[in-house]
């Protein structure tokens, strides 16, 4: 079987928030790669032994004595380098250029005219101007700029206000672009990238969800042998495709568990059960434990507090059904690759942790099981891509993200099992509302909220003091920045209608027309 980390491209992070898109497009490409820091270990780099670098942007002006500079090992490696924005800037000056603020900044869309008709660019453009020189459609985010080519470097692009938006040693196939090849508004980036890493860097494409897949069957049955394995099922698409994976793997030797928190979408455990136990064959014990996490959360309101006693409550479920099965020596985990990227971020100190509602804990020292993470170098959309080979359902799969703590990051305030279950039911109206019209696929995220505040409704000739409704729905390309979904106002009408007329307990429903920054997706 070809080894499919045989063929490797180093990313090297300084910091732009865009950098884990090169990483999905170079493997979307077909090519493996890691996304390291700039400061990474220099062993590292060499035993890592890649057939091409990327430098990523970032935060830093190139021009000030402290900023970041890529490890000198890189170009010593003989290897093509691509540098992108930043990436650019710190090539230019480290190897005898230079770079200085420009004039005229350039952030947002541009376009730029391709000059010498350079291997990382030539017959790709976007259209032909009337002196027959190809332009591209790019993505602009800098401040500074390169304004002296290194030796041995030539102009390949440039735009209105950036005289030179892309160099070339060919001799060496040292690249930069000041522009972002790897966001969706570069319009040809990918071709871009994909002339990089598969002509420049030679690299093979066998990075395919199939070759993925056999992959990884092979290592869980070489490290799992003829024992047990535990899974903590949630019916989130990590766990659910961690799952069947192990049951290809090592079928019978798998024990799930699922912990029913009674923080839930509505009929969600059913559907957990249906797919893995009944579908699939997969041994699944369902831990009712609804009473134990709503007792745990009486009382409490700060978000923060919150999450953590769901984690917790959580462990300690799973560990007493852990402790009641015998031969247990694996414990399989649905970590994902930005998962493994912002918890080494976070040990550095070099990153900001936002998203802090999915952080709900970790499993206790003392359940002394090897881990597995057979998706720790996997991207959401890969893992979502061998999840559909692996026969789990499509709905399952492509549904919009829910949060580890589920409802309970939903319900501001205190929790109680009241709050719930009328949000649940409202949650399926919304949903079942955007699938009946159409719109489920067209957001990225959408879900109801449940306010613990009352205002004035009317029922028949009746006033009456009830619970309130929001409706949030957004657009995003990757949940770092969204805008508010311009769901129509008949839609948004009709959802509310049903919603205050089949809960009684609701007598209001509002719209959340609130974009991130400076709100956030989600509201606690």
């Amino acid at each position: 079987m070809t080894n499919i980390h045989n063929d490797r491209v180093l990313i090297l992070d300084f910091g732009s928030q865009y950098t884990q898109l090169i990483a999905r497009r170079v493997r979307e490409i077909g090519v493996y790669c890691e996304l390291l820091p700039f400061d990474v270990d220099v062993d590292y780099i060499k035993n890592f032994n890649p057939k091409g670098i990327i430098l990523s942007g970032g935060p830093d002006t190139v021009t000030t004595d402290d900023s970041a500079r890529a490890p000198e090992i890189v170009f010593d490696l003989g290897v093509p380098i691509l540098g992108i924005c930043y990436g650019m800037q710190t090539m230019a000056m480290q190897l005898g250029g230079k770079a200085t603020s420009a004039e005229k900044h350039e952030y947002g869309f541009a376009k730029i005219r391709a000059r010498s008709h350079s291997p990382l660019l030539i017959d790709i453009n976007d259209e032909i101007n009337d002196e027959g020189h190809g332009l591209l459609d790019v993505w602009m985010s800098h401040g500074i700029e390169v304004t002296k080519l290194p030796n041995g470097f030539e102009r390949i692009a440039s735009s209105d206000n950036c005289d030179i938006a892309g160099f070339a040693n060919t001799e060496k196939s040292y690249y930069g672009l000041q522009f972002h090849p790897e966001v969706t508004h570069t319009k040809k980036g990918k071709e871009i990238l994909d002339r990089f890493v598969s002509q420049i860097c030679n690299c093979q494409k066998n990075w395919t969800t199939k070759n993925i897949i056999s992959d990884l069957i092979k290592s869980l049955k070489e490290q799992i042998g003829k024992s047990n394995v535990l899974l903590g099922l949630s019916g989130g698409v990590d766990s659910s495709v961690v799952a069947a994976l192990l049951n290809k793997a090592v079928d019978d030797q798998l024990t799930c568990v699922f912990v029913d928190n009674g923080l839930l979408r509505l009929n969600e455990g059913d559907e957990v059960m249906q797919t893995f136990a009944q579908n699939m064959g997969v041994k699944v014990i369902r831990s009712n434990a609804q009473q134990k996490f709503y007792d745990a959360l009486e009382n409490e309101a700060d978000p923060e507090k919150k999450r953590k006693i769901i984690g917790h409550a959580f462990i300690d479920v799973f560990e007493k059904e852990a402790n009641k099965l015998n031969n247990i020596e694996y414990l399989a985990q649905g970590t994902i690759y930005p998962d493994v990227i912002e918890s080494a971020g976070a040990k550095s100190g070099k990153a900001k942790v936002i998203k802090s509602h999915h952080n709900v804990g970790g499993l206790p020292d003392d359940l002394k099981f090897e881990l597995v993470e057979p998706l720790k170098e996997l991207f959401k959309d890969e893992v979502r891509a061998i999840g559909v080979e692996l026969g789990i359902p499509k709905h399952m799969l492509f549904r919009h993200p829910f949060p580890g703590p589920g409802l309970g990051v939903r319900i501001l305030g205190q929790i109680k099992q009241e709050y719930a279950d009328i949000l649940r039911r409202a949650d399926a109206i919304f949903m079942d509302e955007l699938y009946k019209n159409d719109l489920y696929g067209k957001v990225n995220q959408a879900f109801c909220v449940f306010l613990p505040i009352k205002s004035v409704g009317v029922t028949g000739d009746e006033r009456r003091y009830d619970y309130v409704i929001a409706l949030r729905a957004v657009e995003t390309i990757d949940f770092m920045t969204a805008r508010w979904a311009r769901l129509p106002y008949d839609f948004l009408d009709h959802v509310s209608n049903r919603i205050m007329n089949e809960i009684s307990r609701v007598s209001r429903v509002v719209y959340d027309i609130s974009g991130k920054p400076p709100a956030t997706i989600e509201w606690e």
